[in-house]
Parts: structure tokens; sequence; C-alpha cells
């Protein structure tokens, strides 16, 4: 399959020459041990992402078993679910039972998203609601995901000539990120397709032995802004280089961190994080 074929596949480009330069490897245990030893962190973030209040320190509180007071319940259990959506993901990469299916997303999102999206674990239209779905983006507009059609045949179909597309990519973090991409831009489920998304392409990296992505609370901004660019440029290279720089690429991800960490020491500095 050519590039532009690929690309029409999935239904947006990148440079990919970027997204194909080298990440650390390591074994596939030590990353694990990694994902371990961060699972506050990684559950934190992607609580940031979603505008969950909890502060670092009181997520690490929650995930040892504490109550933490003057939360909201919905915004502690989204917390707990997050953590046993790591703790499936890890132990699916651990047993070599990941793989970049429906079947694997779906159970991610049915613990990701319980209680939370309609229909948890099932794409939009294989269940009762056909309620169509949009992200709104902005000064940049709306973006439009695929129509939700009962019984949910097109959504799968997309899905599964996504994956298809997917197997042009020989190098683990392109295929990661643009699954990534590829997932949040069609929104196959009523909500948590981020979430998902991302625990799927954690999934990839870590299966090869590389490190998740984590992108850290400080970075929200960051993220959101690429991430409506992507929706409207059809152009995924900006993305992909911010998460190749929140994790799997060393040096990058070291310097991200310095700088995050001189401008919260020095909030006068004029140091962007």
């Amino acid at each position: 399959m050519s590039d532009i074929a690929m690309f029409d596949a999935l239904g947006f480009h990148w440079d990919r020459a970027h997204a194909r330069r080298p990440v650390d490897v390591l074994s596939v245990s030590e990353v694990l041990a990694d994902f371990d030893r961060g699972m506050a962190g990684h559950v934190w973030a992607a609580a940031v992402l979603e505008g969950n209040p909890f502060t670092y320190p009181e997520v690490q509180t929650l995930l040892e078993g504490v109550t933490v007071g003057g939360h909201k319940v919905s915004d502690a259990e989204q917390i707990l679910r997050l953590r046993d959506g790591y703790t499936l993901l890890r132990n699916l990469v651990a047993s070599g039972e990941f793989a970049l299916t429906k079947n694997v997303s779906d159970a991610l999102h049915a613990v990701i998203a319980s209680g939370e999206a309609l229909e948890a674990g099932h794409f939009r239209g294989e269940g009762a609601s056909a309620s169509d779905v949009t992200v709104h983006l902005g000064e940049r507009g709306t973006h439009f995901p695929p129509h939700t059609e009962p019984g949910g045949t097109n959504l799968r179909a997309l899905h599964a000539r996504g994956l298809s597309a997917l197997e042009q990519c020989d190098v683990p973090f392109e295929k990661a990120s643009a699954y990534f991409l590829f997932a949040a831009d069609n929104q196959f489920y009523f909500d948590g397709n981020k979430r998902t998304a991302r625990a799927m392409m954690n999934g990839v990296l870590l299966a090869a032995g590389a490190h998740a992505v984590l992108v850290p609370a400080q970075a929200r901004d960051e993220f959101n802004e690429t991430m409506r660019d992507f929706y409207a440029d059809r152009d995924a290279t900006a993305t992909m280089e911010l998460l190749a720089s929140c994790g799997p690429r060393i040096e990058p991800t070291r310097a991200r961190l310095l700088r995050i960490n001189r401008a919260l020491r020095d909030p006068g500095s004029g140091i962007a994080p």
C-alpha cells in the first residue's frame, strides 16, 4: 500500500520521516516496571486532560485506598476507572494478550468509560442509541465524525480498514500514534475516545519495549491545541511530535520535563512548559 493510499484510508496525513525517527527501546519487563512505578502519574495526567480537578497527591491517596474529601463522587470514580483500565492494559501486555484490535479496545473502553459513556464497550450504533457526536474546536469550527448508524456496521468497517492500513507502519511509535489519532478522529464510542485510544497507543508501545506516553498536566493546553489543529487541518505531524516528547523519545522528554521544572520554580521567567 502506498503512503497516499494509507493516508486516504485513515483520513489524515503526517510527515513519515519525523514519525519514524527512533524511540528508546528496552525490554517489555523494564518498561512495564516503569509503567507500574508511574501509575499514579499516568492516571493523574489522563484525568487532567479530561478536566478532572484531583491533584497528583490526591490521586496517590485515592489509589492507596483512602478516600479524598471535597470532590465529586464522579471525579473520584473516573480516577479509579482509569486505574482499572491501565491495570488491565499492563496485564494484557505482560501476558502477551494485547493486540491492536476492536476486541481489546472494547474491553478497555468498558472499564475506562463505564458509567460515563453511553453503552460502554460498544461502538456507536451497536446498541440502542443512534445519536451522532461532534467535537467542538472553538474558533476552528466543529469536527463531525462519521454518523452513528444502526448496528454500527459502518464504524466496524471503517475501523477494520484503518487497522489494515496501519499494517503499512512497521515502526511501533508511528503505528501507535497514528492509531491514537485515527480513533480520536472517528470517535468510535459515544465518550471516552481519547482515553481509550491513548491506552491502545500505549499498549502498542509497551509491547514493543518503548515507554508509554504520559502527557504532563503542564502540557494540557499544548496537547489540546495540537489536537484542535489536527481535526481542522488533517495533519497529524505536530501531535505525533508532541506525543514522542512525552515518553517514547527519552531526550526530548527529558528536555520537556526540565522546561516544566524551570517554569514551575520560576513562574516569572517567561519559560513555556
